[in-house]
C-alpha cells in the first residue's frame, strides 16, 4: 500500500543523481524476509509497508532485484507523484510527464493500475485516462502514437491512486516476477514461486543444505518447492532464464549493464550447477501431475537433480540416498482450496504419523490455510508464519523431529511470594471479569503492579474467535533488586499468570527487560508477524503481542476512545501522533465526515490502513499521511473540529527533529489551536508521569484536566497511568 502524504510533479532522486526510489511488490507476509533479501542485494533505506518494501539504490540494484530477488513480484521505479481526485486531474498529471524520456514513439506499452480516489472508482478506467495521456502527447509532439500491447510491451506503466494521489511507476519486471519460466502446468492447487520461495527460507532451508541435509516433499505436485530449493542451493538467479522484462524497451535501460549483471549471474549458476548435489526428492500419486513436474524441472535445467517417483503418503519412506537429515516440505490439499474439508484430515494425520516414524532428526515444514488440519497433524510447531497464497490466509507450521522422551516433570511448589500473586490474580480476576462481560470488554488488564515483588502488568487479549492469550510486560526492578532475584520472579509470575487464568503457555506473550549497553531495555522483539483480531465497542481491531513493544492498542485509551466516539458526529477529526489508527476508527464509526491519521512510522500507517478497512472505513474521506506531526501543523492549512494528540515523551527519530513532550508541548498545541475551526476541541494525552502542563503559556484555551473521567476501571490500581485535557480556543 503507497501512503502519500503530499503531491509532486515528479518524483526526483535525493543526493547522488545515480541513486532512485524504487519499490518491490510481494504477497503479504514476505515483507519482513523481502528486506533482508534486498539489504543483501545492495539496496540501502530499506524500510517494508503493507505488501511490499521501498528502497533506494542506483539502477544496478534495480537490475539486480529483478534478476535475483525470490520473494518480490514487481519492481517499479517511480516517475510522477500528483494529485488525482477525477479523471481529469489524473490526465493533467499524466500530461506533465516526458513520456518520450522513457519510451519511444514506435515502441508499444501497456497501463496496469490499482486503487481508487474520489472520482475514480473504476482501475480500468484509471488507466485508460493514463494510456490516452500518453497517446495525445506523442500525437501533438511529433505526430505519431505508440502502440498498446497488454502482453509483452516493451514499457509497462504501473498506476496506483489512494487517497487522492496518484503514484506512476515504470515496471522493471514486464509481468510477475515469480513467473521464473519454468513452470509450463500448476496441479490442481497451484503454489506461486516467491511463495514457495519464502516456505523455504523460513524452514531453514539454506542451512540444512549447508549442513549436508536433501530435501523431500511428499505431496510434490508440479515440483514447485523442488525447483525453488534446488535454485537456492545452486546459486542460480531466480530470473536467470526469464526471456522478458519490462525494461527491455525503457529509454531508461543499460542494456550494457544488463548484460554484464546477466553474465555474472550465468557465471554463478554454471559453477553453482557443477557442484549441486542430487538431494531433491518429490512423489505424489497423479501420474498427470508428475509428468507436468518432470517436464518443470526439464523447463528449470534441474531434472538431472531432482527425482521425482509416482508414490502415495502411505508409502513414505526417507530416501537411502539421504543419510544426513534434512527437511521435508510440502503444500498439502486443504478445504478452501480443494473442497470436502472432512476428507482431508486424515491425510493430515497420516503426514503427521509418516513424519514422526521415517524422519527422526530432520525438520519438517507444512502450510496450510485451516488451524484444524494444522492440528491434525499430531505434532506441536516450533514455529508459525503467516504467508497468504493469493488471497487465502495460511499458516506455515515448522517443526522439529528431534526425538524426545516425554517424561512427567514434578511440579515445583509455588513460594510463598508466588502464592500471593497468586491469591492477588485470582482476586482480581473474580472481582473484574463480571464487569468486562457485562460491558463487552474483551481486552483489559488483570494485574498492575499491584505486589511490588512483582512489577509487571499483566493483559487479557480475547480474539473474536473467544481463545484468550495473555500479554506479561514486566516493568523496571528497583535497584537495589538483583537481576537474578528479578528474573526469577518474572518467571514465578509468568507461570502463576497462565496457571490461574488457564491460558496454554504458547499463548503468553513476555516483554523482559535485559541489562544491555546504556542501561536496562527491553530484549530484541520477535519478527512472527502473527496479527489477532480482537473486538472493542462493536469494533475490530488487529493486534500484535510479540513482535514490538506495544501492541496496537492501548488498553487504557479505552475511555477516549468512547468520548471521542461521541464527539465525532459531523466533525471533521485530526489524529496526531496516530499509531495504529484505532482513535480514529472510533471516530469514523461516530459519524466524522472526514478523518486525518499522522504518523512518521510507516508501518503503524499501515497497521492503521488495515483497521480502517477491518471497519469498512476505507473510503478517501480517511486519510493517512506520513509526515511529521510539526511539520504537517505547519506546512498543511486544513483545518478540524477535533483534534487528537497523544504524543510519546520523546522521539529522536532519524526523519525529524528531535521532540520532548515537556519541552515542545506548548508548541505543539499552539500549532493545533492554528488549524482548530472556532468552538473545536483538542483532546491531549500522554504518558509521562512527571509531565506538567504549562496553562499560562496556553492562556488562549480555555483548558480542563478530565484525567480521571479517562482512567477505566480495570486501571484505577495505576490512576497516573496516562493524563489527559480538553482544551477549546
Amino acid at each position: 500500500m503507497w501512503i502519500l502524504s503530499h503531491a509532486s510533479s515528479a518524483i526526483s532522486s535525493v543526493g547522488s543523481s545515480d541513486m532512485r526510489e524504487f519499490f518491490a511488490t510481494c504477497p503479504k507476509g514476505l515483507e519482513y524476509l523481502l528486506v533482508d533479501e534486498l539489504n543483501g542485494l545492495g539496496a540501502s533505506d530499506v524500510r517494508e509497508a503493507l505488501a511490499g518494501v521501498y528502497f533506494r539504490g542506483e539502477l544496478e540494484v534495480g537490475y539486480r532485484a529483478c534478476l535475483w530477488s525470490r520473494l518480490a513480484s514487481r519492481i517499479l521505479v517511480p516517475i510522477a507523484e500528483f494529485a488525482a481526485e477525477d479523471g481529469d486531474a489524473l490526465s493533467a498529471g499524466a500530461l506533465g510527464v516526458v513520456w518520450s524520456e522513457h519510451l519511444g514513439v514506435t515502441a508499444s506499452f501497456a497501463v496496469d493500475a490499482v486503487g481508487s480516489s474520489r472520482g475514480i472508482t473504476n482501475s480500468q478506467y484509471a488507466a485508460l485516462r493514463i494510456k490516452d495521456a500518453i497517446v495525445d502527447q506523442f500525437r501533438d509532439t511529433t505526430g505519431e502514437r505508440p502502440n498498446v500491447d497488454t502482453e509483452r510491451p516493451a514499457v509497462r506503466v504501473n498506476l496506483v491512486l489512494r487517497q487522492g494521489k496518484a503514484i506512476v511507476s515504470i515496471d522493471l519486471s514486464g509481468v510477475p516476477l515469480h513467473r521464473r519460466g519454468y513452470r509450463q502446468g500448476s496441479g490442481a492447487a497451484p503454489l506461486k514461486e516467491n511463495l514457495a520461495a519464502a516456505m523455504l527460507l523460513r524452514a531453514g532451508w539454506p542451512t540444512i543444505f549447508a549442513a549436508g541435509g536433501g530435501l523431500v516433499d511428499p505431496l510434490c505436485g508440479s515440483a514447485t518447492l523442488l525447483i525453488e530449493a534446488a535454485l537456492m542451493a545452486g546459486d542460480v538467479a531466480p530470473g536467470l532464464r526469464r526471456a522478458y522484462f519490462g525494461f527491455s524497451g525503457w529509454r531508461g535501460h543499460d542494456a550494457a549493464l544488463w548484460k554484464k549483471l546477466h553474465d555474472e549471474a550465468q557465471t554463478r549458476a554454471t559453477a553453482g550447477l557443477q557442484i549441486l548435489r542430487p538431494v531433491f526428492f518429490g512423489f505424489d500419486q497423479d501420474p498427470g501431475v508428475l509428468n507436468e513436474a518432470k517436464r518443470n524441472a526439464q523447463m528449470a535445467e534441474l531434472s538431472g537433480f531432482i527425482h521425482l517417483g509416482r508414490q502415495s503418503l502411505e508409502h513414505l519412506h526417507r530416501p537411502r540416498e539421504l543419510e544426513r537429515p534434512g527437511l521435508v516440505i510440502c503444500n498439502p490439499p486443504y478445504g478452501e482450496r480443494m473442497g470436502a474439508d472432512s476428507g482431508v484430515a486424515p491425510l493430515y494425520r497420516l503426514l503427521g504419523e509418516k513424519l514422526k516414524a521415517e524422519f527422526p532428526f530432520w525438520h519438517a515444514s507444512v502450510i496450510t490455510s485451516d488451524a484444524e488440519l494444522g492440528h491434525a497433524i499430531g505434532l506441536r510447531a516450533d514455529k508459525k508464519y503467516r504467508l497468504y497464497n493469493g488471497a487465502l490466509e495460511c499458516v506455515l507450521l515448522n517443526f522439529d523431529l528431534t526425538p524426545h522422551r516425554e517424561e512427567p516433570r514434578p511440579v515445583k511448589p509455588l513460594s510463598d511470594g508466588a502464592q500471593m500473586l497468586k491469591n492477588r490474580i485470582e482476586k482480581n480476576y473474580r472481582h473484574l471479569r463480571k464487569r468486562t462481560e457485562r460491558e463487552g470488554i474483551s481486552c483489559w488488564r488483570v494485574y498492575d503492579a499491584d505486589l511490588p515483588e512483582y512489577a509487571a502488568a499483566i493483559d487479557i487479549y480475547r480474539t473474536l474467535e473467544a481463545v484468550v492469550y495473555l500479554h506479561i510486560q514486566e516493568y523496571q526492578a528497583p535497584a537495589d533488586v538483583p537481576e537474578d532475584v528479578a528474573r526469577t520472579r518474572f518467571r514465578e509470575l509468568a507461570r502463576v499468570a497462565a496457571e490461574v487464568l488457564g491460558v496454554a503457555r504458547d499463548h503468553v506473550a513476555l516483554k523482559t527487560r535485559r541489562r544491555g549497553k546504556g542501561g536496562e531495555k527491553y530484549g530484541r522483539l520477535d519478527e512472527c508477524g502473527k496479527f489477532l483480531e480482537v473486538g472493542e465497542g462493536g469494533l475490530r481491531f488487529f493486534v500484535n503481542l510479540r513482535d514490538y513493544l506495544d501492541t496496537g492498542l492501548f488498553l487504557d485509551h479505552r475511555p477516549l476512545r468512547t468520548r471521542i466516539r461521541t464527539m465525532s458526529r459531523g466533525k471533521r477529526f485530526l489524529n496526531l501522533f496516530c499509531y495504529t489508527g484505532s482513535v480514529s476508527v472510533y471516530a469514523a464509526a461516530g459519524g466524522a465526515i472526514e478523518t486525518t491519521s499522522v504518523d512518521l512510522s510507516q508501518t503503524y500507517l499501515d497497521w492503521a490502513a488495515q483497521n480502517l478497512a477491518l471497519n469498512g472505513f476505507g473510503e478517501p474521506q480517511h486519510k493517512l499521511v506520513w509526515a511529521d506531526v510539526l511539520g504537517y501543523l505547519q506546512s498543511h492549512s486544513a483545518m478540524y473540529d477535533l483534534i487528537f494528540v497523544d504524543p510519546p515523551t520523546f522521539s529522536n527519530s532519524k526523519r525529524a527533529d528531535d521532540f520532548d513532550i515537556q519541552r515542545d508541548h506548548v508548541r505543539l498545541l499552539t500549532l493545533c489551536g492554528e488549524r482548530l475551526f472556532p468552538g473545536g476541541t483538542i483532546l491531549f494525552s500522554n504518558n509521562f508521569r512527571r509531565f506538567k502542563l504549562d496553562a499560562a503559556a496556553l492562556e488562549e484555551f480555555a483548558i480542563r484536566d478530565i484525567s480521571a473521567s479517562t482512567i477505566p476501571f480495570d486501571f484505577e490500581r495505576n490512576a497516573r497511568i496516562h493524563r489527559a485535557w480538553e482544551l477549546k480556543r
